[in-house]
């Protein structure tokens, strides 16, 4: 039951958290865009400069990683995929409202997550699809 789970809800439930600690309507986009800059870690590089690591950028990376795994869950093709196709397409379209109609959401890290939730969905259908039938009559001649 747990491999039907949408990976990707991950990354979507860690941007609710940001998003609506404050309640659903009462944070403006500019208040979550500020909270998800703000600086985790620094990192200091080979190069002489810090790297520095947003909590923003961690929610992308998860986001990356989960679309890597859903992929792979995919490429595995069995009788459960329908569910999991469904799951799936039920979260794009989920991102997709909180993206258009909530406030807090519009920002581009939740749309970049808006796409990778419709990326998977599409994959999804296309990796596991039927593929067509290419029937050739041989005993007809087809004119032009």
């Amino acid at each position: 039951m747990l491999r039907l789970f949408p990976l990707l809800s991950v990354p979507v439930i860690l941007y609710n958290v940001v998003a609506l600690g404050g309640g659903v309507f009462s944070r403006a986009a500019e208040d979550v865009v500020a909270g998800l800059a703000r600086t985790l870690t620094t990192v200091p590089m080979a190069s002489g400069t810090v790297w520095v690591v947003s909590s923003g950028d961690v929610i992308l990376m998860v986001a990356l990683l989960m679309v890597f795994l859903e992929l792979l869950k995919v490429a595995k093709t069995s009788h459960e995929n329908a569910l999991s196709h469904i799951l799936s397409l039920g979260l794009f379209i989920i991102c997709l409202v909180e993206f258009l109609l909530v406030p807090a959401f519009a920002s581009t890290l939740f749309f970049a997550i808006t796409m990778m939730t419709l990326m998977k969905v599409l994959a999804g259908y296309m990796m596991t699809g039927e593929p067509a039938e290419i029937l050739i009559d041989d005993e007809e001649d087809y004119e032009d």
